[in-house]
């Protein structure tokens, strides 16, 4: 009887195990990260008696969790590439909108400032029209300024998040090492077996951190897990946490960068050793998309500031005094390193014309002293532009002219170059009173009104040579035998006379035609009188900057392939085509995260028309496990009253 009796216990405690199982698992029906978790049973064995061996009942083996660390990987995996993508997505979403709206963006603030220019054009000498233009001016480097403004601003709040998702991680890493330490105690204090629900909740935080940042798990017996970010820096082992911190970049004072603990040094991480997650994608948009939409900005500001103060310095303003520098804007900035020997002589960067201008990038660019050469890298695509000694000065290089200051610098020094990253943000008009405005060509071309032919000398115009190496004014040029001299005589070789053909001499272009006569002379003076007389020539080259291939295109090399307007638009379009392949590449990556999230729920998740079967069957077993026992004590007592 006493066997009976053990049989029907068995069963009734199993089938009572399987109903606490069940009604834990609908309960947490809804917790995240919960896995269901099923009861094993195995038979206790037989007994051997002279009929052979008779059954002991059931033994409960273990309580298990329903759980696939492949599966797992895999959601973590999908999950984190898409916050990355997330992330990225909102931040170019705003740089997007920024640039392509038409009230906001750069393009019709430009086209006004030169139909302002044009409006000149048509009446130099009107004080309204100086007064429009200075004013359109004005409001064109406005807008260069909000745009950098906010694009800066976009910046600091990517500043804000990466503190914020940092501290997140420290607070996932602190749980993970409390639950290590919780899951090996309960495991041996329960002879090994395991703790269902702090393993769930230990996988749900290790999920949760694999949206901020791309995480490694390494599943140690024992120890539990340790888990590390990035190039394997790791944030757990076993109980112990390394924390990460925020520091600010060793070149940049506007940018917090990650940093890592490792004894007492604090180590700046490079952005590209932390990959996914929302931190990942916030480093990614800083680099790939914030700082060269600045740079690209701060490059189309540079352009059209050379360009526009080289040729008004070509004209003469009102009082005919040569033109000056119409807009102001800063030029390359230069940050050592924290690390470089406080004694260094200073690394500078120049962009010295226009010509120089239309070479420049939306790079950074790095220069590195290993103690006998320096290194110059394009840090967009990691090129080495140059190797070398500096003689003191290197240039231009992409358009910039590196130079090195008097003194001994220190093996292993580094400065960042940022060419065009202040430029928008500081253009401003430099010219204050209308009278300066430069709308007159510096030199008058005439016949001379004594010549018997009908030769005819053109306006004319000035080049960057005239300033360069200007010539004594006036000067006359006499026709003799089919060609031109200056008189006093000082051609080496005389102009041989073409009509109609254009003529440069010391930066002065011009054409004669018609028919001169044997000792004909036409004059160069310079134009004393300003626009007196209604000269619009160089205000006329100023508009001609609008349609002027000023910038490197795409794939240009270094050629001029683009107006100042076409490589704003190309920068809207660049922005916007990885605005849309980014968010395209999240809906994808959503659509996956959606698959594995249903694999894994198929596979661990709770189904409550299951776990209801599950407890009509536990229901059933123990009231038969029951009914045993009930019966073995029915058979004990009439084995009593046979006694009797």
């Amino acid at each position: 009887m006493g066997n009976i009796l053990s049989v029907g216990q068995s069963g009734l405690l199993a089938a009572q195990l399987g109903v606490t199982t069940t009604g834990h698992n609908i309960a947490n029906a809804a917790t995240p990260g919960y896995s269901r978790q099923v009861v094993i049973q195995t038979s206790a064995g037989g007994q051997s008696s002279g009929d052979g061996f008779v059954g002991q009942g059931t033994t409960v083996a273990s309580i298990q969790r329903i759980y696939d660390a492949y599966t797992a990987t895999r959601v973590n995996a999908a999950q984190t590439s898409k916050a990355s993508l997330d992330a990225y997505s909102t931040q170019v979403s705003q740089i997007n909108n920024l640039l392509a709206d038409s009230s906001t963006g750069l393009s019709p603030t430009l086209s006004n400032f030169f139909n302002n220019v044009q409006g000149l054009a048509a009446a130099p000498n009107g004080s309204a029209q100086r007064q429009t233009l200075l004013s359109a001016g004005e409001s064109l480097a406005a807008r260069f300024q909000s745009l950098d403004s906010q694009l800066s601003q976009i910046g600091e709040g990517v500043n804000a998040q990466i503190v914020s998702n940092v501290g997140s991680i420290n607070a996932y890493g602190q749980q993970i090492a409390k639950l290590n330490d919780a899951i090996e105690k309960a495991s041996s204090g329960a002879g090994g077996a395991p703790p269902n629900d702090l393993l769930d909740q230990r996988d749900q935080i290790v999920s949760e951190l694999s949206k901020l940042v791309k995480v490694t798990v390494d599943n140690q017996a024992g120890s539990g897990y340790n888990v590390s970010i990035g190039n394997g820096q790791p944030i757990v082992v076993g109980t112990t946490t390394f924390a990460l911190s925020i520091a600010t970049s060793q070149t940049d004072a506007s940018k917090l960068v990650v940093a890592y603990q490792s004894g007492s040094t604090l180590l700046s991480l490079p952005d590209s050793s932390i990959s996914g997650g929302t931190l990942g994608g916030l480093l990614d948009f800083r680099t790939n998309s914030l700082d060269p939409a600045r740079n690209e900005l701060g490059r189309v500001a540079v352009g059209l500031a050379t360009s526009f103060n080289e040729q008004s310095k070509l004209g003469v303003d009102q009082n005919g005094i040569a033109g000056k520098d119409f807009f102001k804007v800063a030029g390359p900035l230069v940050s050592p390193s924290k690390l470089n020997s406080a004694s260094n002589p200073a690394i500078s960067a120049t962009i010295a014309s226009s010509t120089d201008a239309a070479s420049l990038t939306a790079s950074d660019y790095s220069v590195a002293y290993d103690g006998i050469n320096y290194t110059i890298t394009r840090l967009s695509d990691k090129f080495s532009a140059y190797t070398g000694a500096f003689p003191p000065t290197v240039g231009p290089v992409d358009g910039i002219t590196f130079s090195v200051g008097t003194g001994t610098m220190a093996a292993n020094s580094s400065f960042l170059v940022r060419p065009t990253i202040s430029a928008a943000g500081s253009i401003a008009v430099k010219l204050t009173d209308t009278t300066e405005i430069a709308a007159a060509a510096p030199v008058v071309l005439a016949a001379t009104g004594t010549n018997g032919g009908n030769g005819k000398i053109s306006a004319g115009s000035v080049d960057a040579s005239f300033l360069t190496t200007p010539p004594a004014l006036p000067l006359k040029l006499k026709f003799s035998n089919g060609t031109f001299d200056t008189v006093p005589a000082s051609l080496t070789t005389p102009i041989s006379y073409t009509s109609g053909a254009n003529v440069t001499l010391n930066g002065i272009s011009f054409n004669i035609t018609g028919a001169p006569l044997e000792g004909d002379t036409f004059t160069i003076a310079a134009n004393t009188s300003g626009v007196a007389t209604g000269d619009n020539r160089n205000v006329v080259a100023l508009g001609a900057l609008q349609t002027k291939n000023l910038l490197v295109g795409v794939g240009a090399a270094n050629t001029p392939s683009t107006t100042l307007a076409g490589a704003f638009g190309l920068m809207v379009n660049n922005v916007g085509n990885k605005t849309r392949e980014v968010m395209a590449n999240a809906a994808s990556e959503g659509k996956l995260v959606d698959s594995v999230l249903a694999i894994q729920q198929s596979q661990s998740g709770v189904n409550l028309d299951e776990e209801a079967s599950n407890l009509l069957r536990y229901q059933q077993a123990y009231q038969a496990a029951g009914k045993i026992m009930q019966t073995a004590s029915t058979l004990f007592d009439v084995l009593l009253s046979l006694g009797r």
